[in-house]
């Protein structure tokens, strides 16, 4: 016996050496801006863009293709991060869209790519849509005219957007529908004629309508619990893909739909049978299906073009035990720029040539984090049941050098909630938290998406309630499996990651001992009631997730699933960040529970960014946010954390961390 204690203290003592071995990394790693990320190849190949700082904010850069990245020149100088950006199809121009300091209402501009290199400084953007308050949406964007784009404009009525065309090199938008029949989409074919419109009712029914001249007829119904959407067209046109889980179905299905006939032929659903279809991929030439996809625990490609599953099988044997994506593509599919990339991973873009089957790699993101890469955590999917039995999905990282028992927990909640979900792969926060000493959970609760139609609907009516249960099912799991040491379990997520940190401090106050709260609302009545307006479409899907306020029933729901009703409950250290122009969920909902605490004597402290929307995404924010969220964390439930930070960084912070005895909250008058 004395033998086994001796050789069992031996064990314990080399797992805890083994641990001291992985160094404390930099936050910057993980929350910094990448060297160079966003590659893309111009139409024609000629050219590489990619994001890149510029005083300090990743902003678009481009290269000739035979130079090296050092000498690329800078195509934008926002004070902002972008919201993306592509080239049009005759590589004229380079798109992009930009809000005003995270309010989301979104305006698109076009810059001269080849403009750079002749003033020698940053060439002028143009904003093509130069209208206030407004969320500029693209539609079309056209390969038989590259000079020409579909938007949606929501001037004359904030709630519906209008349709127009857009021609990029003067501006000019006309309009081409106006959209007073509650219209949420437009969809266009291969000859870029107008021909599907889908429209909502006040329930939440969605219903298609084809386009025949100026005559709209209804072909396609669906309900507020089902959802359908045009995938695409067949080579001649005279067929749509339809995506649709409607009536009997339970994973959504792909068909092909004849417009005139209303006739479906069924393509193809999950072959395992376990989740909803993915993602169709078309040749933007030929016309024909390129692939399919599926997302259960990975992602699972089902190739239907025999050259390019000839090429993924060969870029597989060159990257083994890692995933491969094709990234970007020049207009003819000969030159590609592929990521290589997986969990504990630091991404690698390469190019290929598929003619040749050259192989040049080009960048990696971030050259530093791929230099201690080992010190990464494996994110490994598992499965628990909640409190009425339903399976839930999730993923679970276990910190690099443990020995996965007895460790301090945080659960990671994901936004949305209805219909995203979290995915396997490389993920910041994770690792971060992994690398600070923590157990990571991820779930996918009820109501996340990809898990069919009654996995998805089982979440209405269940904020706070069985939505809830399924997280707390999952901190069960990992304290019977001896993972989780039970008296050091943190909460942490965004949005509605956000709120079910509020609800799992207000609901169930013994099973946490610290939250992170990262812009989620707390009173669900405010946060009906500020939504903007261009969700109007949504409105009845928002009612069927939380309950109508407008009803009893509703209001009573409603107010025993936010957490602001039950603050007197909250009994443990909880930091709340929030953005001051999030349009989603407004300051109001940080504001009022950090009062609500604030005046029961409740331990809350405060991060507020002016400058910030649903989410810090400017670095010094994030770098900021992040410092104080390790700090705090490890106080409470003793992971390590970085105590340095840059000048800039600790200024930031004094900057936005609030005094909660200033803050002050007043109901809106109604």
């Amino acid at each position: 016996m004395k033998k086994l204690f001796s050789f069992m203290v031996l064990i314990l003592g080399l797992q805890m050496a083994r641990a001291q071995e992985i160094p404390l990394l930099d936050r910057e790693l993980f929350f910094g801006n990448a060297k160079i990320s966003g590659g893309q190849l111009s139409p024609d190949g000629k050219y590489i863009s990619f994001m890149k700082e510029y005083n300090g904010i990743m902003n678009i850069w481009v290269k000739s293709f035979n130079e090296p990245f050092e000498k690329a020149r800078p195509l934008t100088g926002s004070k902002r991060p972008l919201h993306g950006y592509f080239w049009t199809n005759d590589g004229k121009y380079v798109l992009y869209t930009q809000d005003k300091d995270g309010d989301e209402n979104l305006n698109i501009y076009a810059v001269d790519p080849i403009a750079g290199s002749a003033t020698g400084g940053v060439p002028e953007s143009r904003n093509l849509t130069p209208l206030k308050d407004i969320a500029a949406e693209i539609f079309m964007v056209s390969r038989k005219n590259p000079d020409l784009l579909m938007v949606g404009i929501n001037d004359r009525d904030k709630a519906w957007h209008d349709l127009y065309s857009l021609e990029i090199s003067t501006g000019k938008l006309t309009k081409i529908y106006e959209n007073k029949e509650r219209i949420k989409g437009y969809n266009f074919d291969w000859d870029e004629n107008l021909r599907i419109l889908t429209k909502t009712d006040e329930k939440g029914n969605s219903q298609m309508l084809y386009k025949q001249g100026d005559k709209l007829s209804p072909v396609y119904e669906t309900s507020v619990t089902e959802s359908a959407g045009v995938s695409g067209w067949n080579a001649d046109n005279s067929r749509f893909y339809l995506e649709s889980n409607k009536g009997d179905l339970n994973l959504s299905t792909l068909f092909l739909m004849d417009p005139l006939t209303r006739q479906l032929t069924k393509i193809e659903s999950d072959p395992k049978g376990k989740v909803d279809f993915g993602n169709l991929f078309l040749d933007r030439n030929t016309h024909k299906i390129i692939s399919t996809s599926y997302t259960s625990d990975k992602t699972e490609t089902y190739w239907k073009d025999k050259t390019w599953e000839a090429n993924y099988k060969y870029l597989q044997s060159k990257f083994p035990g890692r995933e491969v994506n094709f990234s970007s593509a020049t207009k003819d599919y000969s030159k590609f720029l592929i990521s290589v990339w997986g969990d504990k991973y630091a991404p690698e873009v390469y190019f290929f040539d598929a003619k040749t089957k050259a192989l040049v790699f080009q960048y990696t993101p971030k050259p530093t984090l791929k230099k201690v890469e080992q010190y990464l955590a494996a994110m490994t999917p598992v499965s628990y049941k909640s409190s009425d039995g339903l399976e839930i999905p999730a993923y679970l990282t276990i910190p690099a050098g443990s020995n996965g028992k007895n460790l301090p927990v945080v659960v990671l909640v994901h936004g949305g909630p209805k219909g995203l979900r979290d995915d396997w792969g490389y993920a910041p926060q994770v690792q971060f938290l992994a690398n600070r000493g923590y157990a990571v959970l991820q779930p996918n609760f009820r109501a996340s998406g990809g898990y069919g139609k009654h996995f998805l609907n089982a979440g209405d009516l269940q904020w706070g309630k069985l939505m809830q249960d399924d997280i707390t099912w999952g901190v069960k799991y990992l304290i019977e499996k001896g993972i989780a040491d039970k008296s050091r379990i943190a909460i942490m997520g965004g949005s509605y990651g956000g709120y079910a940190t509020l609800a799992g401090l207000a609901f169930t106050p013994e099973l946490y001992a610290a939250g992170v709260d990262i812009v989620g609302p707390s009173n669900i009545f405010t946060l009906l009631e500020s939504v903007p307006a261009y969700w109007e479409s949504g409105r009845a899907f928002l009612y069927g997730m939380v309950g109508d306020p407008g009803t009893e029933q509703g209001k009573q729901r409603i107010k025993e699933a936010s957490p602001l009703f039950s603050a007197d409950k909250i009994n443990k250290p909880l930091l709340i960040i929030q953005g001051a122009n999030d349009p989603r969920v407004k300051q109001a909902e940080a504001d009022q529970i950090v009062v609500a605490l604030r005046e029961k004597g409740k331990k809350v402290a405060y991060l507020l960014a002016n400058d910030e929307g649903h989410g810090f995404a400017k670095p010094v924010n994030k770098m900021a946010m992040y410092a104080e969220t390790e700090k705090f964390l490890s106080e409470v439930i003793g992971g390590r954390y970085q105590k340095e930070m840059p000048a800039e960084v600790a200024k930031r912070l004094q900057e936005i961390t609030q005094d909660i005895n200033k803050v002050s909250h007043k109901p809106a008058e109604k």
